[in-house]
């Protein structure tokens, strides 16, 4: 009777329990977005990004970024890439333009979009990608954490790879506001509270450490804000006059109360609506 009654249980668990989730198919997309409950990657057919040329005053960032990756994609080492600073100054656009960039020149790459809160699932990810015979950019956007928050270990999974490594076909690029991943007020505040102010933070602060490569973004230039969209207007056959653009562009930025990337866009596709243009 215990026998049965073990098998029927061990029957009931196995009903239960998820089934393994199936190798993806890559060849149907250069693009996909990972979400769990359950476990899927999802391929995305049209990328929502912008032409590489089009990213304006960021052209260390630029360079640096795509030369790694290229590298990468081509089998060579390359770093983990953080690339942190300026709201709206084209953190995640740049990940995504160089990522459609490597791929125009021939050279096969993929790129996997998670979200901080699915951190934890990123081993069940790596499993997936490990098999693979592409190579992978995980890329994770809007990274931070807080004093309470313990995503954070999940991804010196990707950054350390424990005792399997990371593998070799995936490469890890994130954007975040704070170079640190988490507030300065708390970095400060656990430092000046500790027993021992040294090691207070420098679990959380050292994670960072751990991106080869770190990738700073700062406010614009009005010169530079004008000349985004400016660059826009010609990609996109937006004719205007420069005094007028300039005028309407700063107007535009006055009352946004900011200068970035983010805003030049913004004004711009005002603009193209007012001039009948698609930007489809």
């Amino acid at each position: 009777m215990k026998t049965k009654a073990l098998k029927r249980i061990a029957e009931a668990l196995e009903r239960m329990a998820p089934a393994p989730l199936a190798t993806p198919d890559f060849d149907v997309a250069d693009a996909y977005v990972w979400q769990t409950e359950p476990d899927a990657l999802h391929p995305v057919t049209k990328v929502s990004r912008v032409d590489i040329s089009l990213l304006i005053g960021v052209d260390r960032s630029r360079d640096t970024l795509l030369e790694n990756t290229r590298q990468f994609a081509r089998g060579l080492p390359a770093n983990n890439a953080l690339l942190w600073g300026a709201r709206g100054m084209g953190k995640s656009s740049l990940v995504k333009a160089v990522h459609a960039a490597v791929n125009a020149e021939g050279t096969p790459l993929k790129i996997v979009e998670m979200q901080r809160e699915d951190l934890p699932s990123v081993a069940r990810l790596l499993n997936l990608l490990r098999g693979s015979g592409y190579r992978f950019v995980l890329f994770c956007d809007d990274l931070s954490f807080s004093h309470d928050d313990e995503h954070y270990k999940s991804l010196k999974a990707v950054l350390d790879g424990g005792i399997e490594g990371r593998p070799d076909n995936v490469l890890f690029y994130a954007t975040s506001n704070r170079r640190h991943l988490m507030p300065r007020d708390m970095i400060e505040n656990e430092r000046s509270s500790a027993i021992n102010p040294s090691e207070a933070t420098e679990e959380k602060v050292s994670l960072s450490d751990r991106f080869g490569l770190w990738l700073g973004f700062h406010p614009c230039s009005q010169d530079e804000y004008l000349a985004m969209i400016r660059g826009y207007c010609t990609e996109y056959g937006v004719e205007i006059d420069d005094e007028t653009l300039r005028a309407e562009a700063i107007e535009w930025q006055a009352t946004r109360g900011s200068r970035s990337g983010r805003v030049a866009w913004q004004f711009f596709t005002d603009l193209a609506g007012r001039k009948g243009i698609k930007l489809g």
